[in-house]
């Protein structure tokens, strides 16, 4: 799986935000090791923005 640059082109919400969530789900991605991360040859960071982006993880900032 590649990186999503054509949705993060035209994403509309806050850069910020968004780095800070894929950022954190990468992490954890990174840690945990699941199946799903395997699968995608351990590329965390191209997987945490499809989890970002397709609304699979929900993230707020406190």
């Amino acid at each position: 799986m590649s990186m999503p640059l054509d949705e993060l082109i035209e994403y509309e919400g806050n850069a910020y935000e968004f780095t800070v969530a894929v950022n954190r789900r990468a992490y954890q991605l990174a840690v945990l090791r699941t199946p799903e991360v395997e699968k995608n040859n351990g590329k965390v960071v191209s997987l945490a923005m499809r989890n970002v982006f397709t609304k699979q993880i929900e993230y707020r900032f406190e």
